[in-house]
């Protein structure tokens, strides 16, 4: 778990599945929580890396939080990485919808279906 986040209201978990970096998160992600997210991503882009951001324990996540994930998805593509989403489920998922951000990741629904799929960075043509 990255140290910082209030450990009650938001945990981030990294770790390393197949070659991919898997960063877990849990709980309710908003602008009080939000930095051990932006530290724990950071820290994980790695040149023509794959990261993987399970959202299946997220109960709820604000601009803030989006923000943050859009953000890295623009890091790890200049790095030559790809940043894919996992499990978008219901409040999250809406939010996701709605603002059109679910267009932008890849988006699978669970770690075994993207480490199946050959992942990678999106095209930028």
């Amino acid at each position: 778990m990255v140290p910082g986040a209030d450990s009650e209201r938001f945990t981030v978990a990294v770790r390393t599945v197949d070659g991919a970096v898997v960063v877990e998160l849990a709980g309710e992600l908003d602008h009080d929580t939000a930095q051990p997210l932006r530290d724990a991503l950071d820290a994980a882009v790695t040149p023509g890396g794959r990261l993987l951001v399970d959202l299946t324990g997220l109960g709820f996540c604000d601009s803030t939080g989006l923000n943050v994930l859009l953000h890295s998805r623009l890091t790890a593509q200049e790095a030559g990485a790809g940043l894919e989403l996992i499990g978008l489920r219901g409040p999250v998922a809406r939010m996701f919808r709605i603002t059109g951000a679910d267009g932008v990741f890849p988006v699978h629904a669970d770690v075994a279906e993207a480490l199946g799929e050959a992942g990678g960075p999106p095209d930028t043509a």
